[in-house]
């Protein structure tokens, strides 16, 4: 049987930290020497563990400019997906509705098992949503942190799969639905009815409630199908009426 060396255990651990999420796609790893200090190691160890991680497509070294978890770590999730959202748009919905399961899911063990650390995380997404929600600057902006506040939830979970998998949704999401999420994020009357979810979402989490964190997901995320629903439903009606306008009038619509 083959003995694991200090390099092997230190590219375990290393590697279980991008599993876990506190190594998130994209993220530059700590500098050498205060990596090495932190994980209580030598550095030429820890060279050869991050050149383990790196020869398996985790970690990617840049010349004098440090060393990053791989962004392309859900690719074979998200690939896929988007190539067929790209020619079948309203297979978007299949993705809302594994959320449904998911998200549930995610809030119900988040509120038996998240830490200290996990709520302190939570509040201060929800704070940067709602703050972003009033400001009303950036639909997109909103869209992200509105994302970023469901994954700290599911990051409480505390369940290294679903926190994967529901990384790799929202990318998807986000690259396929950036039209609606601009309209969503600017629709008056959606405002207060998304920040009550929310709150309510949040709340049961921080208390506790499984059964009730997990009701308040599903009951977000029907809301927010039923409101993408009627936007793609709007925007349908406003393209035939254009199309209608094209033939009665050619001249008027070019002129629009």
């Amino acid at each position: 049987m083959k003995k694991n060396t200090l390099a092997d255990q230190i590219s375990l651990q290393l590697e279980n930290m991008i599993a876990d999420g506190a190594l998130e796609p994209g993220a530059r790893l700590p500098a050498e020497r205060v990596l090495a200090e932190r994980l209580g190691v030598s550095r030429p160890s820890l060279r050869e563990a991050i050149k383990k991680l790196a020869s398996r497509g985790l970690l990617m070294s840049r010349q004098g400019g440090g060393t990053y978890v791989m962004k392309t770590l859900d690719q074979g999730i998200t690939d896929p997906l988007l190539e067929m959202l790209q020619h079948h748009p309203e297979s978007r919905f299949d993705v809302l509705e594994v959320r449904h399961a998911l998200d549930g899911q995610a809030a119900y063990y988040a509120a038996l098992r998240a830490t200290d650390q996990d709520r302190d995380n939570i509040r201060r997404r929800f704070d940067r949503m709602i703050e972003l929600h009033i400001q009303g600057d950036d639909p997109m902006e909103e869209a992200m942190a509105d994302a970023a506040f469901h994954l700290s939830i599911t990051e409480a979970s505390h369940n290294i799969v679903m926190l994967h998998v529901m990384r790799s949704l929202f990318t998807v999401l986000q690259k396929t639905i950036k039209h609606n999420l601009d309209k969503l994020y600017t629709i008056p009357k959606v405002f207060e009815p998304l920040s009550n979810q929310h709150a309510r979402l949040m709340q049961t989490v921080l208390e506790g409630d499984p059964d009730a964190a997990r009701e308040a997901a599903q009951t977000h995320l029907v809301f927010v199908e039923e409101s993408l629903q009627g936007i793609d439903q709007q925007q349908a009606r406003h393209e035939r009426f254009l199309r209608q306008a094209s033939i009665l009038n050619p001249t008027r619509v070019m002129n629009r």
